[in-house]
This record gives structure tokens, sequence and C-alpha cells, in this order.
């Protein structure tokens, strides 16, 4: 619950003295405190929400800018942000635009929107690629702390990995609101501890902090976990791809995403199938054998599925994909697709933790024994040509695979929110595109007053 957007919302149409009232019970469902204490908090929070009402009447322009914001009016969920679909990438791109306006560059940025970012620099005269990447915990498991840090852990070093490069830390920066019980905290440091270990990657640094502060009332979890990767090879960014590649692809069984599907349905016996290393040791694997300066790119399948990493890899390389459905299916573990099909839950829609491989056909074949020798499944299931359009090729005909506007309902909240694009959607694109250049704008005026101080 938080009380000062509570504030901010109800005050433009309701008169201080009912706000304070509503405010108070409010506070009471989530704190075990006297009504006298409950009206001096709510009494605070509307004062210090009048104060920044204010800046509204202050004379001084420039200050109204740099304390407001840009307002697109478009809020996260009716875009689809963190859904990994159509509208997620779409303002993905939007923040890759404001990083790219910036006077600093990086071998591999945001622009990319590929899994983690890139800087080249030089040690002992040597070239050096540093590899960087940040996931958040998934949603829906704050209230089970240990598997949210086991799988973020997993899903940071594996952005790491499929750039080429050999992590070699971990940090994180956990936020837990101000009622959260702190045995949280360790467990989902617990959890992300318990991959540091099996991978022997160290946390090495990080953040604790509550969520909103005062401001917020309940016990949420909200985290990240950030990892760096070292290489001396360029990395096996998307770009990267040729026609002619073929498309290898190991077995996924599934993170956060199918974790979280598994435990709101109550099927339980999914969640161990997710515990496992394998994406990592698939990647040292390629890394041992000698055989990454061959491979042309690496991804994962998360964000939003096969058809999401699809999309994201034609339109970053302008190439096209041919994917075989049947290789597909047969490399999602065989529980996880159990479920998937028992809930009508599209395995090609969402995060199945699989590790994608784009390769020449002769080091395709070399890469399939390095991983098949760490006893990790692997399979080739399509290929890369110049049509500029990712297509599925199924047992009726073939049909382009798209994202869709979210990406597959996994829960019984999503299926009703649902993932058909909005009517208005270009409508929301265009707001969300001008509030984006308002950012710009600020960003090189501000940038400009101080640099000339």
């Amino acid at each position: 619950m938080d009380i000062e957007g509570f504030v901010r919302r109800t005050l433009k149409d309701e008169d201080e003295k009912t706000v304070q009232k509503n405010l108070i019970n409010k506070i009471l469902e989530y704190k075990d405190i006297d009504n006298e204490k409950a009206k001096e908090m709510a009494a605070a929070v509307i004062d210090e929400v009048k104060c920044t009402l204010k800046i509204d009447s202050y004379p001084d322009e420039s200050m109204k800018e740099l304390i407001k914001y840009p307002e697109s009016h478009v809020a996260m969920g009716e875009i689809g942000v963190g859904s990994r679909g159509a509208g997620d990438f779409f303002v993905h791109r939007k923040i890759a635009e404001i990083v790219s306006s910036t006077k600093s560059s990086a071998y591999i940025s945001p622009s990319a929107q590929d899994d983690g970012g890139v800087v080249k620099s030089e040690v002992d005269s040597k070239e050096v690629y540093i590899t960087t990447a940040v996931d958040g915990i998934h949603s829906r498991l704050s209230e089970y702390p240990f598997l949210g840090g086991f799988h973020v852990a997993r899903a940071t070093l594996r952005d790491v990995c499929v750039m080429g490069a050999d992590p070699i830390a971990m940090l994180s920066d956990l936020h837990l609101a101000d009622d959260g019980d702190v045995g949280k905290l360790f467990d989902f440091t617990a959890g992300v501890c318990a991959v540091s270990e099996l991978v022997d990657v160290p946390l090495v640094a990080g953040s604790t902090l509550r969520v909103g502060g005062d401001m917020v009332l309940g016990d949420r979890l909200v985290s990240a976990v950030g990892a760096v990767g070292i290489s001396q090879y360029p990395p096996t960014a998307r770009k990267r791809a040729e026609s002619g590649d073929v498309v290898l692809l190991t077995e996924g069984s599934g993170g956060g995403t199918i974790t979280t599907t598994a435990i709101y349905h109550g099927m339980f016996d999914v969640v161990w199938e997710t515990m496992d290393i394998n994406f990592i040791k698939s990647s040292e694997a390629i890394f041992k054998a000698g055989l990454l300066p061959e491979v042309h790119a690496m991804t994962d399948v998360t964000n939003g599925g096969l058809r999401g990493d699809a999309h994201e890899i034609t339109k970053t390389t302008g190439l096209g994909l041919t994917f075989y459905e049947d290789k597909i299916r047969g490399m999602v573990n065989p529980k996880v697709l159990d479920m998937l099909e028992k809930l009508d839950i599209d395995p090609l829609g969402v995060s199945v933790d699989s590790l994608m491989i784009i390769a020449p056909e002769d080091v395709a074949s070399n890469v399939k024994k390095a991983i098949s020798n760490v006893g990790v499944k692997i399979s080739e299931i399509g290929f890369v040509d110049d049509t500029g359009v990712s297509k599925l090729i199924k047992e009726d005909g073939e049909e382009e695979l798209k994202p869709l506007f979210r990406e597959a309902a996994y829960t019984k909240i999503k299926k009703i929110v649902g993932d058909i694009e909005p009517e208005d959607f270009d409508i929301m694109k265009d707001k969300v595109q001008n509030a984006t250049l308002e950012a710009i704008k600020k960003k090189d005026k501000i940038v400009k007053i101080i640099s000339e101080r």
C-alpha cells in the first residue's frame, strides 16, 4: 500500500479531512498501533505531500522542470511493461533511445536489446571485453524469497554467459517493504548464495533498503541481482548471426516464470524441475571446448519465450529465422511441458530458460557434442535465413512467429488481463515516444546547466 500515492490521488477530488480519515483506516490495516499514532502518521504524510504540491505555483520554471517528470499518461500495465510482449519491447527501445542520446558509448549498448551490455577495455596491451547484466526478482515470488533469489541469480549469470563472458562476480539490490519480516532478506540472500556456491561466482556487494521507506506499507519484496563477466573474445551478441547458421537449443526447465506458474496452480512438484544450473554448465562446456570464438550468437529463451526472442533477433539483425515446432517442444522439460499443456499455456510464449546457440553448421556439431558431454540435452531446432521474418514449421503448415502483446498468460490473473493488443496501442506508442523525447530534452538541458556552472 503506497500511502503517499494514495494521498496524491485522493487530495485531487476529496477534502483533506476525508483523505485523513481514509488514510488512518488504511494504516491501521497494516500497523499494530493505536488510533492516535495512526492519526499522527496520516497528518504527517498529508502535510509532506501538500508541501510538494507547492511546486505548481513556484516562480522558477527551471526548478519545476527539474522536479517534475514528463508524463506520458500511459500506465505501465496498460502498455504491458514487464509482461514481455510487444508493448514491453517498445518501451525498452525507448529507454535505449535515452541511453543512446548520451555522449558515452559501449561496445554493446542497450540499443542492441541484447541480454547484457559490453564495454571494451585494455589490460597489459590485450583487449578485454567486460559484460554486465542485471535482472529483477519475479514479482510473484515475493512470498518465496529463496526461490526468487535462486532464479534471479541464475538469470543474471545467464545473461553474462550468453554474451560469451565468464562470470566473475555478482551484486544484489534488495528492497523489502516496511512491514516485511527481516527473514525475507536472509532467505533471498541464501537463494542467491546457493547459486553462487554451485557455480563458484562470489556475491561481492549489494544494497538493502525499504520499498518506499515509510511511504509503502506491507511486506512486498522487490530486488535485483547483477553480474559482471569478462572475455578475451568479442561478445556472442545477436547481431553476429549470419544467414545459413543453424539454431541449437538446450533443454529448458524454466526459472522464475515456471516456478510461479507451478506454485500459483498448486503443481508444486514442478518447482524442483527448475532447480538446476544446466544453463551455466552448457555455457562453460562451450568455453572449455574452445568453441566460443566460432559461435556467432547466444541468447537465453526468456523474455516472452521463443516468440519474443525470435522477434528481437530478427529486429536487430534484419535476418529471418525458421523453427520446427516438434523440435522445440522436445527441448522443454517433460514435466514442465505437461504442466503448460494442462494449463493451456503456449510453451513458445513463456520463459523456459533454454540456451539458444546460433553457429555455422560445422561448429554446431561440436557444440552439441560438448554440451551433451556435460549431461545436458541439446537439439538443432532451426536455421537462419535472409527472409527478415521468423517462421514456425508445424505439422499442418507454417505460421509467422510473432510476439503477443504480453507473454503467454501463465497465471489466472494474467488470463483475465489477457494478451490482446489494445485498440489504442498506436496512440499509446505516440504518447510514450513524446515522453521519451521530453526526457532526452530535459537531460540535455540539465547536463548543459551543470557543465556551464
